[in-house]
């Protein structure tokens, strides 16, 4: 192990809100971090089936699940559909709706837009019949922050490339994931870049999970010396330390 990477992970064990592979410690409070446990990064439990569900946050269709779709007064146009694997559904006189990373609510707004063309003030009602798909949240440096279905297997690298990869200040070794097991918060931190390398695995994600991807400070600083810089004619050869 490097000087550089022994900084780093005696760091990380001592960050009261992120958990961190410090030898063998058995699970136990973080100092004054009430309701946190420490664990074994790979070590994260794997939430029940009512652990991955929430009343709380809107509800994102996605692949699989079934919808029940009602046109006020146009009893023909009432349909069972099914989220296919590209996230849409088939729909009459509209042809192909988009429904993956949307609302039921802004389904019906999408239905109603497209049929007015057909029908006076249509009013839709979209009703999902099953649930398939559940969400998790990637937040931080990456492309697109946001809620996306989890559907089958899911595992961080794929949630990060499904929020449209990191951006370029992403600090690749501070990536956490919450999660919240019978009640207990959980908090691991992840080295994407070592996982992309292969150095251990790709941990798995579950629905309701909270996926962030840290800044690295030192990219950053880097690009506001380059913009207080006066336009160059030659090149520029900083000695700097590499980057993360």
């Amino acid at each position: 192990m490097t000087l550089r990477s022994g900084l780093a992970l005696a760091a990380g064990c001592l960050m009261a809100l992120a958990l961190s592979a410090c030898g063998n410690r058995a699970p136990g409070p973080i100092g004054q971090a009430p309701g946190m446990q420490v664990a074994q990064l790979s070590d994260l439990p794997r939430p029940s089936a009512s652990d991955r569900m929430t009343e709380n946050e809107p509800y994102l269709l996605g692949p699989l699940d079934k919808l029940e779709v009602e046109v006020y007064g146009v009893p023909d146009l009432k349909r069972t559909v099914t989220v296919d694997a590209n996230g849409t559904f088939a729909f009459p006189l509209v042809g192909e709706v988009q429904a993956s990373g949307l609302t039921p609510s802004q389904i019906s707004l999408a239905l109603a837009g497209k049929l007015n063309a057909y029908i006076k003030n249509p009013q839709v009602t979209v009703n999902v019949l099953e649930r398939v798909s559940q969400n998790l949240t990637v937040d931080g440096q990456v492309a697109r922050p946001g809620q996306y279905p989890v559907v089958g297997r899911q595992t961080l690298m794929r949630a990060v490339a499904i929020a449209g990869g990191t951006t370029e200040y992403a600090k690749l070794d501070d990536v956490v994931i919450f999660r919240t097991v019978q009640g207990q918060r959980y908090v691991g931190l992840y080295n994407l870049g070592a996982i992309r390398r292969g150095n251990y695995p790709d941990p798995e994600i579950f629905a309701n999970d909270i996926i962030i991807v840290g800044d690295s400070a030192e990219r950053r600083r880097f690009q506001d010396i380059l913009q207080a810089m006066p336009v160059l004619t030659a090149p520029l050869i900083l000695l700097t330390q590499a980057f993360k």
